[in-house]
Order: structure tokens, then C-alpha cells, then sequence
């Protein structure tokens, strides 16, 4: 299986059945992660330096304006979109298998964790796991602590509050904090 068919199957939201061929591509990706994301969290690199290493890591071209404190965790990479002016701050977790996109002008605080599987219910099936991607719209604002879980889209202009639990979507220009996360007030501009 290459990467474009994974990428496929994982939009098509494709039930990964333990020790299946789409299984296995999970653990391939996981191991080339582990590679790349060692050499970003263990020793200094130029702001240029983690442009390229993200770039090989996501399999896209990073924009030159991408800003990342390692450390950075993921167990694929390859499912990963980054619009322009991205900033990821230290310790957060990307599960990005069933996709991650991520606009414009966004800022991801500390030890921010985005999940795109679930687990199979059934505890005869519970190694298999479902993917459901997470859409973040431009000019977002991810607090501290906080997790955004399978399915969720973000509008744009939004503000996680730090340690929330997102377990919805989140409309446009709206303040949510709290798990799980509520509405807190509209962003007028």
C-alpha cells in the first residue's frame, strides 16, 4: 500500500480491522515518525531546519513561516496539513492517521493532543479503530492542556480554552472552554 491509498482510505473514514493490510501501513508510518520525530526532539534545530524536517515528516511541503518547540509527538506524520503562519508550542501529541488539517495564522499551546481514531465498542473487535478526521479553520487559538477528539471541526477566528475537551465543533469566532467544552461567549470583531 502506498501513501496516496492510505490518504484515501483514511478520507473515506475506511474501518482499519486489526492485523489488516491498513493495519500494518499504520505501524510502517508509525515507525518512520518515531525516526523523524526523535531527530526533531532530541537535539537543537534552526527554525529552517524543523521546516524541512516537518516537511519529511508530513510527506507536504511545511511553509517557511511554520514554527515548532519540540518536543513533538505523532504516530503517522503523514496525515498532517499545515496552512501558513502555524505555530505548535511544546509537548503536543498528534493521533493524525484519520487527518489533521490545520489553517492559517493558527497557534497550538502546550501539550495540546488531537485524536482522529476510535476504537472499536465491541470488545471482540476493540483492536480495530475507525478514523474521523479533525478540521481546524484559520486564525485559531488552541489553549494549553487541551484535546481535541475525532470528527471535531474548529471554525475560524475560535478559541479553545486551555484544558478543554472538545468533543464537538466548534462554530466561528466562539470562545469554548471546559469538558467537556461549552460555549462561552461570541468573538465579535
Amino acid at each position: 500500500m502506498n501513501i496516496e491509498k492510505f490518504r484515501e482510505l483514511m478520507l473515506k473514514r475506511e474501518y482499519v480491522k486489526a492485523n489488516s493490510e491498513l493495519a500494518e501501513m499504520f505501524h510502517k508510518l508509525a515507525q518512520e515518525a518515531l525516526k523523524i520525530t526523535v531527530e526533531i526532539n532530541n537535539k537543537y534545530h534552526t527554525p529552517e531546519e524543523i521546516v524541512e524536517l516537518f516537511s519529511e515528516l508530513t510527506g507536504h511541503r511545511v511553509d517557511k513561516t511554520f514554527r515548532l518547540f519540540p518536543p513533538f509527538y505523532t504516530d503517522c506524520g503523514k496525515n498532517i496539513i499545515l496552512g501558513q503562519n502555524v505555530f505548535i508550542n511544546a509537548c503536543c501529541k498528534f493521533q493524525d492517521q484519520g487527518g489533521i488539517t490545520i489553517g492559517n495564522n493558527c497557534l497550538i499551546g502546550h501539550n495540546v493532543t488531537i485524536a482522529t481514531l476510535n476504537h472499536d465498542f465491541n470488545p471482540e473487535k476493540r483492536a480495530s479503530i475507525t478514523p474521523n478526521p479533525v478540521k481546524i479553520g484559520n486564525n485559531v487559538w488552541i489553549g494549553s492542556d487541551s484535546t481535541i477528539l475525532p470528527g471535531v471541526t474548529i471554525g475560524d477566528g475560535a478559541i479553545i480554552g486551555a484544558g478543554s475537551i472538545v468533543t464537538k465543533n466548534v462554530p466561528v469566532n466562539t470562545v469554548v472552554a471546559g469538558n467537556p467544552a461549552k460555549f462561552i461567549r461570541k468573538i465579535e470583531s
